[in-house]
């Protein structure tokens, strides 16, 4: 028997935690197992983690420290990277990862307590370096806004990367923000073609939607940018060029991007949605990837594994480059103000330095 597509989901499965000795799964012999799918629906849960800014290690990401309020993402982007560290929490890269949400409930209380550490001076802070902080929860519970209200109160530099329109909730936030250029907000847009963002991206918002975002955010001040990633080889790398174009027609000064590499279990995540999304080209997709990487879809070196190797790996970064300077894109470079962080620990004790 051979299971449908799940609709509105990106990964068609659960696999194996690497941290679990055991495994179960279900076998259909003869005809004899039948069994039906039910459509996996979004839970959550609440945890109480130790701290909440992360020292980003690695030196190719673009960041020195991360915030996430939550740990898995609804979206349900079938190539995410963060997918893997579900696995720490006891739980599946796979339908686990975008169907059962943690929720940091103490988020702000530890983002506050971090801020507070004489040590600490103002560096610039991503929300969302490993999930979406606008994904849908974020309606109900509201832990990035609260973030952001800490953040201005603190007067620190803030960096946001989305896709979910989400964001214009906290525009009031962002643009008073902006006046003492202490935001900025990016927006992921890999594809501009509907029927492939469904596929790809199953609950985030259109790529119209996301243009609009662009605009509403620059129109009120707030630097605004675009991260075309992850290219996809054999199935987004040709939109690249429209994509830029009309990220900048609606205000977007800077643009990055990143090659697709699909590390630890996102192989075969992404291979079993890949050959059940596109059966017709899923072969020519695969292997394009590969060649990006050795012969392999992942490459941990750092310096090459953002954005690949080999000849197709140059062509992408060619049309990049060339089509960022056709759209006027990067031409500064966005550096947030740090200089307006105050540690409110360090003003109260100047009161008693007579």
């Amino acid at each position: 028997m051979e299971k449908s597509f799940i609709n509105g989901r990106g990964a068609q499965e659960n696999v194996h935690n690497v941290f679990f000795k055991e495994s179960y799964v279900q076998e259909h012999v003869e005809g004899i197992d039948d069994w039906e799918q039910d459509k996996p629906k979004t839970n959550f849960s609440i945890v109480h983690p130790k701290s909440i800014v992360n020292k980003v290690e690695s030196p190719d990401v673009g960041m020195e420290y991360s915030l996430n309020p939550y740990q898995g993402c609804e979206h349900g982007c079938i190539y995410c990277y963060a997918r893997n560290s579900h696995q720490y929490w006891g739980l599946s890269a796979g339908l686990d990862f975008e169907t059962k949400i943690l929720v940091k409930a103490n988020a702000p209380k530890l983002f506050r307590e971090f801020l507070q550490k004489k040590s600490w001076d103002g560096k610039v802070i991503s929300l969302s370096g490993n999930t979406d902080c606008y994904q849908p929860l974020e309606r109900k519970f509201k832990l990035t806004r609260s973030i952001l209200k800490i953040a201005q109160e603190f007067g620190q530099p803030i960096s946001i990367i989305s896709k979910n329109s989400l964001v214009l909730r906290d525009a009031d936030i962002l643009s008073e923000m902006a006046k003492k250029n202490q935001c900025a907000v990016f927006i992921s847009i890999n594809s501009l073609t509907e029927s492939t963002r469904q596929l790809l991206e199953p609950r985030t918002v259109t790529a119209k939607q996301r243009l609009k975002v662009l605009e509403n955010l620059s129109a009120q001040g707030i630097p605004v940018g675009i991260m075309c990633a992850p290219v996809i080889p054999g199935l987004t790398d040709h939109e690249i060029p429209n994509i830029l174009k009309n990220a900048a027609d609606a205000g977007a000064k800077w643009a990055g991007y990143t090659n697709v590499r699909l590390n630890g279990e996102i192989g075969k995540i992404f291979e079993n949605w890949l050959f059940q999304a596109y059966p017709d080209r899923a072969n020519k997709i695969w292997h394009s990837i590969q060649s990006c990487h050795h012969g392999k879809v992942n490459d941990s070196e750092f310096g090459n594994r953002m954005k690949g190797t080999g000849k197709l790996a140059e062509i992408i970064k060619d049309t990049f480059k060339m089509h960022s300077k056709r759209n006027k894109l990067n031409e500064s470079i966005l550096e947030l103000d740090s200089s307006n962080f105050r540690n409110r620990i360090d003003n109260q004790l100047n009161l008693f330095n007579f």
